[in-house]
């Protein structure tokens, strides 16, 4: 028989210094809330900077992660009319934007939150992996999620040398997560992920002796537009720009793992010549391919 969870809270501010700020991504603080249904939202009081009241709602100086393992509530932000939360949703706050958040007095709910900083969080929103526009992500209800959250409370508690770097790979865990179901949600079209995966196949069969993608549309029975415009959606590249990614990768195994020649890996892989290889070799791996051999070596 399983245990009734107890009404429950915690709070832990995360210290960071110079070089934890030099990383590039730092915890600021971790904790959670167990609100039972009609029980009191949030349970204790926080420190002055993470002050909130439902009502009045707040703006922070971080971003936060917040995931509701249980339970159901409701969501506001400058940018998000009021919305219903379900259990297994995401929600990304965002430092200097106003939100509030709250359970449904019916449910409670388990709330577990990290808030964190740093250039490389902000570099991902100026290039819109993440927009205020978009708070809300269903992640699904997962004891792996939450363990993820544990496991940071933990290394914190600790405060062993380097726990912050530790810490903040689980951050980029979740935010990889997030950023993995948002993309693949997009594409809910079965059939197109199915031609796209059918043509990545006929592409790694055909390494050494490329199909075109014009040719690959074809086989596939789509229009080349389309097929084109698909594949880069789903997988971030173009299918040439597959197709070349392969070639590189096939190259860099025949450079450390056969005897053959430059001119005869370039031959292999189709193309003109020695020095055409060398030169896509280069440009795209910052170094010849007798430098890669020789580095490897």
């Amino acid at each position: 028989m399983a245990t009734e969870k107890k009404e429950s809270d915690l709070f832990k501010y995360i210290a960071a210094g110079p070089i934890d700020e030099e990383w590039g991504i730092y915890l600021t603080t971790v904790g959670y809330q167990y609100i039972k249904p009609k029980g009191h939202y949030p349970l204790s009081s926080h420190p002055e900077s993470y002050s909130f009241q439902p009502q009045i709602g707040r703006i922070l100086n971080e971003y936060q992660l917040v995931y509701i393992a249980a339970g159901k509530g409701y969501f506001t932000s400058k940018y998000c009319p009021k919305v219903h939360v379900q259990a297994g949703t995401m929600i990304l706050l965002f430092p200097g934007e106003w939100h509030t958040y709250y359970p449904d007095e019916e449910t409670g709910w388990d709330e577990y939150w990290v808030g964190f900083k740093g250039i490389n969080i902000d570099r991902r929103v100026k290039k819109k992996f993440f927009t205020p526009e978009e708070p809300l992500h269903d992640v699904g209800i997962s004891s792996t999620v939450v363990g993820l959250y544990h496991e940071i409370i933990k290394y914190s508690e600790q405060e062993k040398a380097g726990f912050q770097q530790l810490i903040s790979g689980i951050v980029l865990h979740l935010l990889g997560l997030i950023y993995y179901r948002k993309l693949n949600s997009s594409f809910s079209n079965s059939n197109i992920v199915d031609k796209i995966n059918e043509a990545r196949i006929v592409m790694k069969a055909n390494i050494e002796n490329p199909v075109s993608p014009e040719e690959i549309s074809q086989q596939l029975g789509l229009g080349y537009s389309w097929f084109r415009r698909s594949f880069k959606e789903y997988t971030g590249v173009s299918p040439a720009r597959y197709q070349m990614q392969l070639r590189l990768t096939r190259a860099k195994e025949l450079l450390i793992g056969s005897d053959k020649s430059i001119s005869e890996i370039a031959y292999k892989l189709n193309y003109e010549n020695a020095g055409q290889f060398s030169t896509a070799f280069k440009k795209h791996e910052g170094m010849t391919p007798s430098d890669f051999r020789n580095r490897n070596h």
